[in-house]
């Protein structure tokens, strides 16, 4: 007999993979490589957290943060985190 999953207040699972993300659209329009952005960020930035930016697997806020700021700073302009990622 299947034994039913327990909802004693378990948080539901989130998505985790969610399709590539505007930030790789941006990047190649400007043609941009992930190295490009880590050395723009004055942050610990690694070439794992934008490759994982880009695919669009969920990240931390603070990474996602990072990306950001990084962006910014290589485009020369300010630019919405919308613009980056649409979660």
């Amino acid at each position: 007999m299947e034994k039913e999953p327990e909802s004693g207040g378990a948080k539901p699972e989130l998505e985790r993979n969610l399709g590539e993300q505007p930030l790789a659209g941006v990047m190649d329009e400007n043609g941009y490589k992930s190295s490009d952005l880590v050395s723009a960020s004055s942050l610990q930035l690694t070439h794992k957290m934008v490759g994982r930016a880009r695919r669009g697997r969920r990240l931390t806020p603070n990474t996602k943060n990072k990306v950001h700021q990084a962006m910014a700073a290589l485009l020369g302009r300010p630019i919405g985190m919308g613009e980056l990622f649409n979660y």
